[in-house]
């Protein structure tokens, strides 16, 4: 199991507000942690549509806010619920950390579309997942799962307070504002998510060298013909 560590910033600051939360929610101890899991990807979805009208109507970025708002609640209670119920499974762990990207990926498609630049969101989503994949393969080489200072809380709040501002500024009718907004900030996102990429990258082939941890030199099995032999 890798050890997980965080250097975010607001982490130490949020997640302790939202997990006090918890046993004033109407969870049922059987309910499973999977379904917290989903209850928060649902909310991923409704953040995504609201993004998506954020620039044509005050609605959407309240929506927006409340869903983003809705799914880091959910990611911050499903591991309290599990640990709380005894109910902590490999496969609840697969799906929040299946999940969470997947969230990501639903809101940056939703400001694509309120902008209307799929360039921007396709560009976006190539670097989310690049930093996804290399989180993973990094935490599989080195044993740590480790979170950046700038890791999905932060994200998080950043599209939270996004929202709130285009709600603001869509009812106050100021017309190509609001899109300018948007776009700049999306741009300087992308930007600084790519730029991030390429020295996370550059840093994470370095830890892994100094890990330590024996190399896989080892050849692939065919699965086929193993399946035959038994």
């Amino acid at each position: 199991m890798s050890q997980r560590i965080s250097y975010s910033v607001l982490d130490p600051l949020i997640g302790p507000v939202l997990k006090s939360l918890y046993p004033r929610l109407p969870i049922p101890a059987w309910f499973p942690p999977e379904g917290i899991v989903l209850i928060g990807h649902c909310f991923a979805i409704v953040g995504a549509i609201g993004f998506a009208y954020s620039l044509s109507s005050p609605w959407g970025g309240v929506l927006a806010a409340i869903g983003v708002l809705g799914n880091h609640t959910a990611d911050c209670v499903d591991g309290t619920h599990a640990r709380a119920t005894g109910q902590c499974r490999h496969g609840g762990e697969l799906l929040d950390h299946f999940t969470d990207p997947m969230s990501f990926a639903y809101w940056l498609v939703g400001i694509s579309v309120a902008l209307g630049t799929l360039g921007w969101g396709l560009a976006a989503l190539i670097i989310l997942f690049g930093h996804a994949v290399l989180t993973n393969i990094k935490s599989k080489l080195t044993g740590r799962f480790v979170l950046s200072r700038f890791g999905p809380t932060e994200f998080k709040t950043l599209l939270f307070i996004s929202g709130l501002t285009l709600a603001a500024i869509a009812s106050l009718d100021l017309k190509i504002i609001p899109v300018l907004l948007a776009a700049g900030g999306f741009f300087a996102l992308i930007v600084f998510g790519g730029i991030h990429l390429i020295f996370d990258l550059i840093r994470s082939v370095r830890e892994v060298n100094r890990s330590g941890k024996p190399i896989d030199t080892s050849e692939w099995i065919n699965g086929n013909n193993e399946s035959r032999s038994a």
